[in-house]
């Protein structure tokens, strides 16, 4: 479904210049569709070039805002994520400053305060990375 619009500020604990998602595209409870646009001077773009660990955390924030945007529908506190793992990291390309990102994450399974994943990353259309992540949700709550 098309989400309601919501500044990502309001759903994702990461400040500038350390934001990785512009905003949700798509959203369910099992599947969200995130963008990027990739500007030449994101702290992940080196020689012209998006870092893997730039589509990491792309892919985590991603997770975040599924996260965020649940708490913010149901007008709850936000819990924190953390990176527990990255099972699988496959490169197809690295995305260049200037492009959008595409980011796809679908939910495998969700229980005992841990989130898996499978993500994809594209690029008008074309894969650039997949992945699978776990994410571990703390006891930590925000409210933004």
């Amino acid at each position: 479904m098309k989400p309601v619009s919501v500044d990502i500020s309001e759903i994702i604990p990461q400040r500038p210049p350390f934001v990785m998602v512009d905003r949700i595209t798509d959203f369910s409870e099992e599947k969200v569709t995130t963008e990027l646009f990739v500007k030449p001077d994101n702290i992940f773009v080196e020689d012209g070039k998006l870092l893997p660990a730039g589509m990491v955390e792309n892919i985590a924030q991603t997770c975040a805002a599924r996260i965020g945007y649940i708490a913010w529908l149901k007008g709850l506190p936000i819990q924190i994520g953390l990176i527990g793992a990255v099972k699988t990291f496959n490169l197809v390309a690295q995305p260049q400053a200037n492009d959008t990102l595409v980011t796809t994450i679908t939910v495998i399974g969700e229980a005992f305060g841990m989130l898996l994943v499978e993500a994809e990353v594209s690029v008008n259309g074309q894969t650039m990375a997949t992945s699978e992540v776990k994410i571990a949700l703390t006891d930590e709550k925000i409210s933004l």
